[in-house]
């Protein structure tokens, strides 16, 4: 504690400072996820990156993002302490959204026609600098929060501590399920300073405001909190003592050495034994942890593949109608649903019944059900992709006809067979899409006299031929050749007057070509004159088809992240909590560097069967695991600890040191089960 202050003030009961820090947390949470939320469909429709790429750096920033609480951790316990590391990397952090939120501002007149701005180099410049400073910032903050809140508190209140910590945790999950919500209808509006477009300067730009605010509360209550002096960093000395042990090992290599039972033992002539002892228990549980990564591959797969599949369904929920980057709200809303059943419900019924659910047992469910979970998406995925267009290849071409003139026509395209068009005024749609060699085309059409025209055709390209009250001016029109952008619509307008005004209801992911005649009579009704051409069919599998996966996927992370957490915690030295935290955050960037690897290298044709890999990956993973821990024995570290506290080895200030270690571990482990609870 800081030396020139033993108590902070208090309200009823609770150090004023902490309700800074619960007010931090949030805002800085609801800034996260509210920037990663929209952050993949800024890669994909933004800065114009194909879906690998796009999620390839969408998952390097979030492993990113989980390996920089290791430097976070150092730094606070071996140098600058909680507090300021705190506020350093905060101002790191805010300016790294605030850099994101103007590599989204698009002022440039000349656009190209797909929306991509000309200075395309400097969008994606700012665009890096900003995911860096983020990732350094907010996973250097994220060891120190927590455990700074914790140093609020004094010694007889534990009671407010624990209430303290699930507070906190709530507003981690609440910043997330408000972000996740509020930033895709930001990132909805229409603004631009030349053009208007999706407005993600404004989604990027209110999660900056919030990171801003999060500084300044924190900053308020500095006044008020006990700053606690950094006491060194247990990492560095785990990594010193195993460091010094392999150098040992190799340095006496020769047989007149005696082998010892383990080559940690090398480390006895610098190191003390109970040191050595607890490092030996700590890569007991780091060894269980090698097969974890791809759960994480899995998991975090939900804001990038997942939100691409989301923007090709149908998101009308009746009057409310969701963005596909809304979907990950489903995860947070049932975090804090099922945590508590599976809490309070789910394990005693299972503890009644008589069966042994042990940990690595619940950890080896919760891989499977993340499996099942990609099944469940490449079975959705299949019935989208029924539903998609089939778009020309390098080497043809696509064409469909309209008549605009006032009688029947017929309509020959070499080599195809004629075709009857009925005429504008009856209301028909046009003929569909056939398939044509990249060549000019000759059409002919039954009129007295007949006429003919030649039009050529573009290679990768869909056309409509359009035949106006006068046929001799026949003209061909360019149609687009993807499904419209994060869900929404395409609009085209051919032949319009000067001004006409209707309404139209349209749907998810659908293209349209309105007809307007330019003969037509502005004292006429207007929209029962134009002739609507549906480019593009919508999309017609509905969002709600991807809430089996998101529930799977959510059960899995249940079962397995907070049972993963518990145990590790359970089987560590409680001085060496910290090193596990760091080796669990360490598996969630692996796993994202697997999704980026795979995402490169594997290229296969169909997501579906993308999703299959992943879920093949993960079963044989699980099974690896299961035989892991089959063969593992639980220890008690507490005991262990206590049995070389008996030794004359330690110094007796460390015993007496090691002592109160022990004695406070019933309330490490109640804080720790805590940060098992949620979302990191």
């Amino acid at each position: 504690r800081d030396s020139t202050t033993d108590k902070s003030a208090e309200c009823c009961g609770y150090p004023v400072s902490i309700f800074f820090i619960v007010v931090n947390e949030f805002c800085e949470r609801f800034s996260y996820y509210g920037m990663r939320a929209v952050l993949v469909l800024y890669f994909r429709y933004f800065l114009r990156w194909d879906d690998d790429l796009a999620t390839s750096i969408y998952h390097a920033f979030v492993a990113l993002c989980y390996l920089t609480p290791i430097l976070g951790a150092i730094v606070a316990d071996s140098w600058l302490g909680k507090f300021k590391t705190i506020i350093y990397l905060s101002i790191v952090y805010a300016i790294g959204q605030i850099v994101m939120a103007v590599s989204a501002i698009n002022d440039i007149t000349d656009a190209n026609r797909d929306g991509t701005p000309d200075n395309m180099a400097v969008h994606v410049t700012l665009a890096m600098i900003g995911l860096i400073l983020i990732a350094f910032g907010t996973g250097g903050i994220k060891p120190c929060v927590s455990a700074f809140g914790g140093d609020q508190f004094a010694d007889h209140q534990t009671r407010q501590r624990s209430t303290f910590f699930s507070v906190f945790y709530l507003c981690i999950n609440a910043g997330s399920l408000l972000s996740t919500l509020i930033t895709p209808i930001l990132r909805g509006q229409e603004c631009g300073i030349h053009t208007q477009q999706k407005c993600y300067p404004l989604a990027f730009g209110v999660p900056a405001a919030l990171m801003v605010v999060s500084l300044i509360v924190f900053i308020a209550g500095s006044g008020m909190y006990i700053k606690a002096a950094p006491q060194g960093n247990i990492m560095l000395d785990v990594c010193n003592c195993i460091g010094f042990a392999i150098k040992n090992r190799f340095r006496h290599r020769s047989k007149r050495y005696p082998k010892r039972e383990h080559w940690l033992d090398w480390a006895n002539e610098k190191y003390n034994k109970l040191l050595i002892a607890q490092i030996k228990m700590v890569l007991k549980v780091l060894f269980l942890y090698i097969p974890l990564p791809m759960f994480w591959t899995l998991f975090d797969q939900k804001g990038s593949r997942w939100t691409f599949q989301a923007t090709t369904m149908d998101g009308t929920f009746g009057t409310l109608i969701l963005q596909p980057d809304q979907m990950q709200t489903v995860n947070p809303i049932l975090i804090l649903t099922l945590v508590p059943i599976m809490d309070r419900v789910v394990y005693p019924l299972i503890r009644k019944c008589g069966f042994n659910f042990s940990p690595l047992k619940r950890m080896t469910v919760g891989m499977f059900l993340a499996a099942m979970a990609f099944v469940s998406a490449a079975l959705v995925q299949i019935q989208i992709d029924k539903t998609l267009p089939v778009f020309p290849s390098s080497t043809e071409s696509q064409l469909k006809i309209v008549n605009m003139a006032s009688s029947q026509m017929e309509v020959t395209i070499s080599p195809h067979d004629p075709i009857v068009l009925e005429s504008f005024r009856s209301r028909l749609k046009a003929s569909d899409y056939m398939t044509l060699p990249n060549s000019t085309i000759t059409v002919s059409l039954n009129t007295n006299p007949p006429i003919i025209k030649m039009f050529p055709l573009s290679e990768r390209q869909r056309h409509t031929l359009i035949i106006p009250a006068d046929p001799n001016t026949a003209y061909v029109t360019f149609d687009i050749t993807s499904k419209p952008e994060q869900g929404s619509n395409a609009i085209s307008i051919s032949n319009s007057v000067k001004s006409c005004t209707f309404s139209k209801m349209f749907r998810f992911g659908a293209a349209y070509t309105f007809l307007i005649p330019s003969t037509l009579n502005l004292t006429d009704n207007c929209g029962a004159s134009v002739v609507e051409v549906e480019d593009i069919k919508p999309n017609t599998v509905h969002m709600a088809l991807q809430i089996p996966q998101y529930f799977l996927i959510t059960a899995g992370e249940v079962v397995f992240s907070v049972t993963g957490l518990e145990f590790s915690y359970s089987q560590a030295p409680s001085n060496m909590k910290a090193v596990l935290q760091a080796g669990w955050l360490f598996t969630v960037a692996v796993g994202n560097f697997i999704v980026l690897i795979v995402a490169e290298l594997a290229k296969l044709p169909d997501q579906w069967a993308e999703y299959v890999l992943f879920a093949s990956l993960l079963v044989a993973v699980c099974i690896i695991f299961s035989i892991m821990a089959y063969f593992y024995t639980y220890i008690n570290p507490a005991e262990i600890e206590a049995q070389f506290m008996q030794g004359d080895e330690i110094d007796p200030e460390d015993k007496e040191k090691k002592a109160i270690e022990l004695k406070s571990k019933d309330f490490v482990q109640q804080q720790n089960e805590q940060v098992g609870k949620t979302k990191m």
